[in-house]
């Protein structure tokens, strides 16, 4: 399999480009349409996370591998998991009613309420009363400059994108800053001792993740990790409950316990669990977290050879630094929907959420690779992915478009469980995507709720 552009300059940026040869061609087809090379990033993203764990596995236990195949209609369904996902034979409510493209006075804005403090913002920032319902907000919204609401609701705390051509994007100071970076930053610091791996056989076995992402990039990454093996604890705060559906798509292998950072009780707790973490994995707004001391700078001081990892919308750099953004989000500023449009008019979508998806496989690839460099050489290693970073990647790639498939493609994969005692409906849901040696073909676990695990590692060894 020849990778994409986008997939070369990351495999450049992890030094993962000696092992290219073991990405066999990939089998299958995708049964998308884009006049993007949206299934060559999507399929790049699986096989350097593929990859990078075959590359720890032969690095903790030296042996043959067999090459990375990557399974082009299991990418398809991994990518649109959010339709695939059924709770007792019923599909979850995706989108909000506010959420979606709206016409403004001078053009197109997408909003973005799929949580409830970010609806109750929009309909403030609109001058809405609280039970405000779509009709009401479309016809705010088309009394007001697209620009100007954007401004407006990024200061109260909506998200809100005003839909601009790629070119017009560009010329955006935050487009610049974007543009200047990496497609993935990686930053070695201190003098920390290589760790050591245990002897078991997977991939990531005895590596101990804190998972602090929301929503699919960051908790993407962290089921990876956990498929490979890992032993993955999402963290969240107990007033910021995760929307359902979105817990259950990406909760996969992962155990789920809440703290209160700001209480001094549950702040201790999380303490005792850096101890004996070897990954950090954050999905906030950069610095956000910073008064907790989960700035990757202050994490290196107090527990060096820690690996950090982050992802934001925008970046970390740039006057949208510290700004909220979803991929639905990004995909409208940067000029994606202008790009993908059904109609020459109207803004369009790519056929699935591929910059949260293959963010969150590029992250996880680069966070593999960096727990392999420390425990080659040592110190402590923080990588960094943006969604608007990807999204310049993939407007700028030289890849061809992606075009459906032939008629009579086989259907897409998918699994259902039967209701359990600790789950007490039907789940279906996607398969894992992985290829790497290994892999297994479901996880072991599914379903589990949010929020009910003790704030412990589960395992006793030490790493």
């Amino acid at each position: 399999m020849n990778l994409g552009s986008v997939g070369i300059d990351v495999a450049e940026a992890l030094g993962m480009e000696h092992a290219l040869g073991q990405i066999a061609e990939a089998r299958g087809s995708l049964p998308w349409s884009s006049p993007l090379a949206v299934g060559t990033l999507a399929c790049d993203s699986v096989a350097l996370a593929s990859l990078a764990l075959g590359l720890a596995r032969n690095a903790r236990t030296p042996a043959p591998t067999s090459p990375v195949r990557v399974d082009r209609a299991r990418v398809a369904t991994s990518f649109t998991s959010e339709r695939i996902l059924q709770i007792d034979g019923q599909h979850p409510a995706v989108w909000a009613p506010l959420s979606g493209f709206r016409t403004a006075r001078d053009g197109f804005v997408r909003t973005h309420a799929n949580y409830p403090h970010h609806e109750n913002a929009l309909r403030r920032v609109l001058g809405l009363g609280d039970g405000a319902d779509a009709a009401s907000v479309s016809a705010a919204i088309a009394e007001r400059d697209s620009v100007e609401l954007e401004t407006a609701a990024a200061q109260a705390g909506a998200v809100v994108g005003a839909v601009r051509t790629s070119e017009q994007w560009r010329e955006h100071p935050q487009a610049r800053s974007i543009a200047a970076a990496p497609i993935v930053e990686v930053t070695r610091t201190g003098a920390g001792r290589p760790r050591a791996w245990t002897t078991d056989a997977a991939p990531l076995a005895g590596i101990r993740v804190l998972d602090l992402t929301r929503v699919l990039a960051g908790p993407i990454a962290a089921r990876d990790l956990a498929l490979a093996g890992a032993e993955v604890l999402r963290v969240d705060a107990p007033f910021l409950p995760e929307t359902g559906w979105i817990h259950l798509d990406t909760g996969q292998g992962k155990r789920s316990t809440l703290l209160d950072l700001c209480d001094r009780t549950d702040g201790a707790r999380f303490e005792s669990l850096l101890k004996r973490a070897d990954v950090v994995l954050t999905g906030y707004r950069p610095g956000a977290l910073t008064r907790f001391g989960l700035d990757p700078e202050d994490l290196a001081q107090r527990h060096p050879g820690l690996v950090t990892g982050s992802v934001s919308a925008w970046g970390t750099q740039g006057p949208w630094a510290g700004r909220r953004g979803f991929d639905s989000i990004v995909q409208a500023v940067t000029g994606i929907a202008v790009a993908v449009t059904a109609d020459g008019e109207t803004p369009g979508t790519l056929p699935a959420q591929a910059l949260d998806h293959s963010t969150g496989h590029f992250l996880a690839a680069a966070l593999t690779m960096a727990l392999v460099g420390q425990r080659t050489v040592g110190g402590s290693v923080d990588v960094r992915m943006s969604l608007a970073r990807v999204a310049h990647a993939l407007l700028d790639s030289t890849d061809g478009a992606t075009v459906p498939p032939d008629a009579g493609a086989p259907a897409a994969p998918c699994r259902t469980r039967a209701p359990s005692e600790s789950r007490p409906f039907s789940l279906t849901y996607a398969p894992p995507v992985l290829a790497f040696d290994g892999a297994p073909d479901d996880y072991a676990d599914v379903g589990g709720p949010w929020g009910i695990d003790a704030p412990d590692w589960a395992r006793s060894n030490a790493s």
